[in-house]
């Protein structure tokens, strides 16, 4: 027991003899290098990635991409648009002499009244290479006021009359005799389309088109051109049927149920379109 208590006492001492170092090892300073690394406060936010587009979506062009003006936008918002180069000045189409002298057979075997005019050029694309002055589309069945028109055009009107007016005035009509008028509203005359001050030049100023308001029968009935749609009488049929026709004869035909500008007369003209196309309204 003795010996146990003399044991403690040894370790004891030992114990209350050591102590811990003041301060520890110091920990060793990194040197000073471009590397470094930023504090937590100048760490920089990691940026969201873009999200996918949809398979097959075009990618957007880059910044410095040639883009093509938003023709949706307003005129006066596209600004600093392009413009291409001046468009040469409007031409008078030539006509084929043997074409013309082939068409002027065939209207004077129809019995239409016509003669040659001079060559008209009023400039801007304005004129007709070989026009002529029709008087009667066919015989006994005058123009009024006599046109200016290209010969092409004066065909197709006398064809028109001859296979499909007057026809269906005979059934429609058929107390009021035969059609001996067919009033016009316009023949040759040089100006832009629906008398507009800007857009393309119209049909009439190359004599390819004439504007027809009314037909005068024989016993003084005059059928005007105008709106019919809901018009249930013979009168009524009579100008849908023409209208309708009118579209084997003339690439344009645009009647009262077209537009605005054209509530009082039948629009007819021979443009020529790609394909044979026709545009019948």
């Amino acid at each position: 027991m003795r010996l146990k208590t003399m044991l403690a006492f040894a370790c004891l001492g030992i114990l209350t003899g050591t102590s811990l170092p003041e301060t520890g090892p110091l920990p060793e300073t990194k040197p000073d290098t471009e590397d470094t690394q930023p504090t937590p406060s100048e760490t920089p936010v990691p940026q969201e990635k873009p999200a996918e587009k949809p398979a097959g979506e075009k990618p957007a062009a880059p910044a410095d991409a040639e883009q093509a003006p938003d023709e949706t936008a307003p005129a006066e918002e596209k600004t600093g648009e392009m413009q291409g180069p001046p468009k040469p000045p409007l031409t008078i189409a030539s006509e084929p002499e043997d074409e013309h002298q082939e068409c002027e057979k065939e209207l004077q075997a129809m019995g239409a009244v016509f003669k040659d005019v001079p060559r008209i050029d009023d400039g801007n694309g304005c004129g007709i290479d070989k026009p002529i002055s029709l008087t009667e589309a066919l015989p006994g069945i005058k123009l009024k006021p006599e046109g200016t028109i290209r010969c092409q055009t004066a065909l197709a009107l006398a064809h028109w009359m001859k296979q499909s007016v007057i026809p269906s005035g005979e059934v429609a009509l058929k107390d009021a005799g035969p059609i001996v008028t067919i009033n016009q509203a316009s023949t040759y005359i040089c100006r832009l389309r629906n008398n507009a001050t800007t857009g393309k030049i119209s049909e009439h100023a190359r004599g390819n088109a004439v504007d027809v308001a009314s037909f005068t029968f024989q016993d003084g009935t005059v059928v005007a051109v105008q709106p019919r749609k809901e018009d249930s009488t013979l009168t009524g049929a009579f100008q849908r049927a023409v209208s309708a026709a009118g579209c084997l004869y003339f690439t344009t035909v645009l009647d009262p149920e077209s537009d605005a500008n054209h509530e009082h007369h039948f629009h007819l003209d021979v443009i020529e379109r790609h394909g044979g196309f026709r545009y019948c309204h």
